[in-house]
């Protein structure tokens, strides 16, 4: 059993609701980060049982910070947790909220899980975040459900949104047709998508370099 479920499933401390197989999720792409000091960002506080949650698992040197619309979760502040009240979904305080937080490490987007939302924080955010960072949005499953903005095959949701990114992703082999010259092409390591999850880890990019080696066969 990972840390993550296992702090999960014995929490007696502060509510968290997840899905169960988030957390091996977390473990494959969170792992290297912990220990280390680094700078993460929860937009979603909820109960506040989840930033409880992170300061376990990535230890002492962790610096968490969560956003919330709701003033009430600032009461949930503790050492290592700093809240943030605001709307994910308005650019001027994220454009604000950047300036006034350190570099970060990792983003979990697990607001309001509305389109605009997502779209929205991301575009803002991702930015800025530090070049070997992780960018996590989850419970994507809304992007098929109409209450939220989204359904399925619609331009509007955020699946249907980072279909394009796969393009920028691969924008060196476009042969003109997309411009690498982006902060996404130039930055994107991998993207993995899992049930109801995106995960795009931040590596530094450059277009590829082919070269064959070996000898001939035919």
């Amino acid at each position: 059993m990972g840390k993550l479920i296992d702090y999960f499933e014995n929490n007696n401390k502060r509510l968290i609701d997840k899905w169960t197989h988030y957390f091996d999720i977390y473990e494959h792409h969170f792992g290297r980060f912990v220990g280390r000091d680094v700078n993460i960002l929860e937009i979603g506080v909820f109960h506040g049982g989840s930033l409880q949650m992170w300061k376990h698992y990535f230890g002492k040197k962790a610096s968490i910070f969560g956003v919330d619309i709701n003033p009430l979760c600032k009461s949930f502040e503790e050492d290592q947790i700093k809240i943030l009240v605001g709307d994910q979904g308005d650019r001027t305080f994220l454009r604000e909220l950047k300036q006034s937080l350190p570099k970060i490490d990792i983003i979990i987007d697990d607001g309001g899980h509305l389109m605009h939302q997502q779209k929205i924080t991301f575009e803002e955010l991702f930015p800025t975040l530090s070049p070997n960072g992780v960018y996590l949005i989850e419970d994507l499953h809304t992007s098929y459900w109409a209450e939220f903005g989204g359904g399925l095959r619609n331009p509007n949701s955020f699946i249907e949104y980072s279909k394009s990114l796969i393009d920028n992703l691969n924008a060196w082999h476009s042969r003109n047709q997309l411009s690498p010259d982006n902060h996404f092409t130039s930055s994107a390591w991998s993207m993995s998508y899992y049930d109801s999850m995106l995960v795009i880890e931040k590596r530094p990019q450059q277009q590829g370099i082919r070269k064959v080696t070996g000898n001939p066969s035919m």
